[in-house]
């Protein structure tokens, strides 16, 4: 267990450095910025590589609504969870905590700004509203479930898992960004929102109540779906 949850915490943490990274540092820098395009792809490569590299060990979760998602399905022990949630907080925080001490060392820095959070209503990108969020955020962690439940599937090719639910995760960041600058994982929320301006903190709950949803909504279908005992 002490592996598994380490491989959680690594995993967690690359997802946020990785992630919300590319979103402070790289995305807005004048010309030779990545923009939102390389942010998602960003996301997803951290889930990728993570997945290839520590996931035989762990699972390769990194994320609470997923953990909560695979157990409603039968793939993880119920014991285990609040353990992997744990590992997976902490993870998110301390790449929060690295993103932090990186960005306040810029020239004229003056504070961290969204630092990558998310949000609804002013703190949306673009403006979209709670109902909007709420919407969005659980069908988007509902159809993450029935990608990373079938991609791992017996039925499923071998060895393409990490693919597949990588580039699934950079499809959902193109199309949730402009709404809550895309959760649909509550411990790479709660991180960031620990050291953002703004609302992020106050909005966090939503942040967890949607991907949770959507996790067991997305897990309940694949029951349905699959034909696994």
């Amino acid at each position: 267990m002490t592996k598994k949850l380490l491989a959680e915490f690594i995993g967690t943490f690359w997802l946020v450095l990785g992630g919300c990274g590319s979103a402070v540092l790289a995305a807005g820098v004048a010309d030779v910025g990545i923009g939102w395009l390389g942010v998602a792809l960003a996301f997803g490569l951290t889930v990728m590589t993570m997945a290839f590299a520590v996931g035989h060990i762990s699972g390769g979760h990194f994320n609470p609504a997923v953990s909560l998602g695979l157990m409603i399905a039968g793939r993880f022990d119920a014991k285990d969870l609040i353990p992997y949630w744990v590992a997976q907080v902490v993870g998110a925080i301390a790449a929060s905590v690295v993103l932090y001490i990186i960005v306040s060392g810029g020239a004229g820095f003056t504070g961290v700004g969204s630092f990558a959070s998310n949000g609804y209503g002013e703190a949306s990108p673009q403006g979209y509203g709670l109902i909007s969020a709420l919407v969005i955020e659980v069908v988007m962690t509902a159809m993450f479930l029935i990608i990373i439940l079938g991609a791992t599937s017996a039925g499923a090719p071998v060895g393409f898992a990490p693919i597949a639910i990588g580039l699934g995760l950079t499809l959902i960041h193109l199309v949730t960004i402009p709404v809550t600058n895309t959760s649909v994982n509550p411990a790479r929320s709660t991180g960031v929102a620990l050291f953002a301006d703004g609302p992020a903190l106050a909005q966090l709950w939503l942040f967890w109540v949607a991907p949770l949803a959507g996790a067991a909504i997305g897990a309940l279908i694949w029951k349905v779906l699959s034909s696994e005992d």
